[in-house]
């Protein structure tokens, strides 16, 4: 696939083992995965996490980061060590945070505050720890909107807290690719899919326009499938095949 790094996130088959999940990323030819810590790959599960290290290695699939749930401004930032713990477990220094709890427009003033305070401490522990802390773009999240992200980003202002990206699929074209320019140079991995609102489509359908959004950030990153069009692990192959076609346009 081009010098791209190209991998899974593994929630996209939330009712599928660790090694079903392997299985399947092995035989569509991906290298990357990026477990969730809500099912596959629980914080404190310490055994759960090194049997999936050992699969790791048993498939040749990299750890390329963890997705939590940790959501700054919520959860309690003492609880941020035993992920970043659990992230190592896994061979990663990256791991997928939430920030806050709902669009950025709705925050006060010194709601804000608190929550670009708390962003620091964790930033300050994820440096400490020799990690990254990459927020998402979500709505229902302070980072809904590229302005907002951006003002955060230069806010905490370190190299340990950083951004994914992905399109919103509530929106055009046009503002999903000024957002990917305006963060392009803050982000660490890219979520890739085909939604259009609440419906899903092939990555295929959306070639051309993924190709337009990878062009903004350069090979250096990792871009991960997240969710097939069906739920059907038996469509990872296709979209493996769609995704190969996106970046090898870019050779």
């Amino acid at each position: 696939m081009s010098d791209y790094k190209c991998g899974l996130v593994s929630i996209s088959f939330r009712g599928h083992t660790p090694e079903q999940i392997l299985s399947a990323m092995k035989e569509a030819g991906l290298s990357y995965i990026e477990w969730g810590s809500d099912v596959h790959a629980p914080k404190d599960d310490i055994k759960k996490l090194n049997d999936i290290a050992k699969l790791q290695n048993e498939y040749g699939i990299s750890c390329s980061s963890y997705g939590t749930y940790f959501r700054l401004g919520e959860t309690p930032i003492e609880e941020l060590e035993g992920y970043i713990k659990a992230a190592r477990i896994l061979g990663t220094d990256i791991l997928r945070l939430w920030c806050g709890n709902k669009d950025s427009q709705e925050y006060s003033a010194s709601e804000r505050n608190r929550l670009f305070n708390e962003c620091k401490k964790a930033a300050e522990t994820a440096k400490k720890n020799g990690v990254k802390l990459c927020m998402e773009c979500h709505n229902g999240t302070f980072t809904n909107t590229k302005d907002s992200a951006l003002e955060l980003m230069k806010t905490v202002n370190s190299d340990s807290f950083r951004m994914y990206w992905q399109p919103n699929q509530y929106r055009t074209e046009e503002e999903n690719l000024r957002y990917a320019e305006a963060l392009a140079d803050c982000t660490e991995h890219i979520h890739v899919f085909n939604w259009c609102g609440d419906k899903r489509f092939p990555l295929k359908d959306g070639i051309d326009v993924w190709r337009k959004y990878i062009k903004i950030f350069g090979r250096e990153k990792t871009l991960l499938l997240e969710f097939m069009p069906d739920d059907n692990i038996d469509s990872l192959t296709g979209e493996t095949q769609a995704l190969r076609e996106i970046t090898e346009a870019e050779k």
